[in-house]
């Protein structure tokens, strides 16, 4: 194939990319049109396969926990739905807004905050890419919780208590 076709393949391809994420639908429409000149011209099923392959999660406690342990897994931090939604449960009751405002903790300055009463510094100290910098964000601060969790008990599964 020559550089310039080579060259317009990847055009469409990131045309494609960019219309399926944006979820117009007009991927599938654009594709044949685009790729019309060119023998690799991608299907309508792969553009709309490509807009699926996007997860969502749903706003709730139990959404949560499953995105948490994507970004976990790609991250190499262990831990399962069922320690991490126990834990959450005992230390904030599934309240991402909640604050300790009552331990040492926060008598020193830094309450603990979110679904798993994370303090500032340990957020900030084991915040994994990819997540908000918020300790109030629900998946932010999971996902933190559980990577101190797993440097410090080998996994969010092993706390049956305060940590």
């Amino acid at each position: 194939m020559s550089a310039n076709g080579h060259n317009r393949h990847t055009r469409t391809a990131r045309i494609a990319r960019k219309l399926a994420v944006a979820g117009t639908g007009a991927a599938v429409l654009a594709l044949p049109l685009i790729g019309a000149t060119s023998a690799s011209a991608a299907t309508p099923a792969a553009a709309t396969t490509a807009a699926t392959a996007v997860t969502t999660y749903p706003d709730t406690l139990d959404g949560w926990i499953r995105e948490s342990l994507d970004i976990m897994a790609q991250h190499g931090i262990p831990g399962s739905y069922e320690g991490i939604h126990r834990n959450i449960m005992r230390e904030s009751s599934g309240n991402p807004l909640a604050i300790n405002n009552w331990d040492i903790n926060a008598i020193n300055g830094t309450p603990s905050k979110g679904l798993l009463q994370v303090i500032d510094p340990t957020f900030q100290a084991y915040h994994v890419p990819g997540t908000s910098w918020d300790p109030y964000d629900p998946v932010a601060n999971i996902t933190a919780a559980c990577n101190y969790a797993a440097d410090r008990y080998g996994s969010m599964d092993n706390v049956f208590g305060a940590y």
